[in-house]
């Protein structure tokens, strides 16, 4: 496996980890407002970047490009914005964190679409 799967599934974990400590922490207060946050975090920060990871491991040509490299960097920013922006839209604080973390979710799978397109399985 090269560099940039492994990067994407240790992301991956360390998402996975922050989102079930985080679901531990809403079970045990009961609380649960922040939920959505939380599978988003979950959704994007462990499920997508592990299929990204995946697909990179299956077609290592495609993990050498530098498109490859900013792909990882987009996925992450998703999240780092996405999760607290939703957060602070419950809260009633803002919606634009929230708003830009979905334009960057939708670039992120652009990006992931056109380097499936340039790149063949073999």
């Amino acid at each position: 496996m090269t560099a940039l799967p492994r990067l994407f599934f240790i992301t991956a974990a360390v998402f996975a980890l922050i989102g079930m400590a985080w679901g531990i922490h809403m079970s045990a207060s009961t609380d649960h407002t922040l939920a959505p946050a939380h599978g988003h975090l979950n959704l994007i920060g462990f499920v997508m970047m592990s299929v990204f990871g995946t697909y990179y491991a299956l077609v290592p040509g495609a993990a050498g490009s530098g498109l490859a490299k900013i792909h990882y960097g987009m996925s992450v920013l998703t999240v780092v914005v996405l999760v607290p922006g939703i957060v602070l839209a419950i809260t009633g604080s803002s919606e634009i964190l929230a708003k830009l973390g979905s334009v960057l979710a939708v670039l992120t799978m652009l990006v992931f679409l056109v380097t499936i397109l340039r790149n063949r399985a073999d």
